[in-house]
């Protein structure tokens, strides 16, 4: 009679604990796979092609005719500045003298300087025409005490009573007096001046002096 096979009871959860264990191995194997995976992709070089390629300098060469370029429009638009302006300009002492000298290299002409207040009277006389009743004969001297030549000024020659009413007025321009209009005084020159008015009053006994 053949010898029976002998059996060892399997203890409970054996047979279950060797079938799973390949499973397992497998499952728990797929996340390094995953990872090594990913590590690779991470790893990979980027291609030459893909990245950007660095933007070559502009010649330092060319550069040279824009540092040339740009105070030289600076320069020209100043000047046309001071040349449309030369009106105003010319009657500032601070900017007189530049446009002097840049007119004169130009060939410009350069307005007249005006400073009335700066003419000192030297002298002045209001008498009784001797020839001509009704008549006042009046003179004066004037000198030129701006820094620059300048025209003759506008005398404005007031007559007043003995209680300083002013009874009469008058503005006399350069041609009036015997002068030119663009005459021009050079600084520190005198000039004499005379004109007739006629007498507003028998009652004058003063007069006064202004000048613009």
């Amino acid at each position: 009679m053949p010898a029976a096979a002998a059996h060892a009871p399997l203890p409970r959860g054996a047979g279950a604990q060797a079938q799973a264990t390949p499973a397992t191995r497998a499952s728990a194997a797929q996340p390094d796979a995953a990872t090594d995976t990913t590590d690779a992709q991470v790893a990979e070089p980027t291609p030459s092609f893909v990245a950007g390629r660095p933007r070559a300098a502009p010649p330092r060469g060319r550069r040279w005719p824009w540092a040339l370029a740009l105070p030289l429009l600076a320069l020209l638009l100043a000047l046309q500045l001071l040349l449309s302006q030369r009106v105003e300009l010319a009657q500032d002492a601070r900017w007189r003298p530049l446009l002097i000298a840049t007119c004169g290299a130009l060939g410009c002409d350069v307005p007249a300087w005006r400073e009335p207040r700066a003419y000192v009277m030297l002298a002045r006389n209001v008498r009784p025409h001797p020839g001509r009743p009704g008549v006042l004969h009046v003179t004066a001297s004037l000198r030129n005490g701006a820094r620059w030549p300048q025209p003759l000024p506008v005398l404005v020659l007031s007559l007043s009573d003995i209680d300083g009413r002013v009874l009469a007025a008058r503005a006399v321009s350069p041609p009036d007096y015997g002068s030119r209009s663009d005459a021009l005084v050079e600084p520190g020159d005198s000039v004499d001046v005379a004109f007739d008015v006629r007498e507003p009053s028998p009652r004058v006994v003063s007069f006064d002096f202004q000048l613009r």
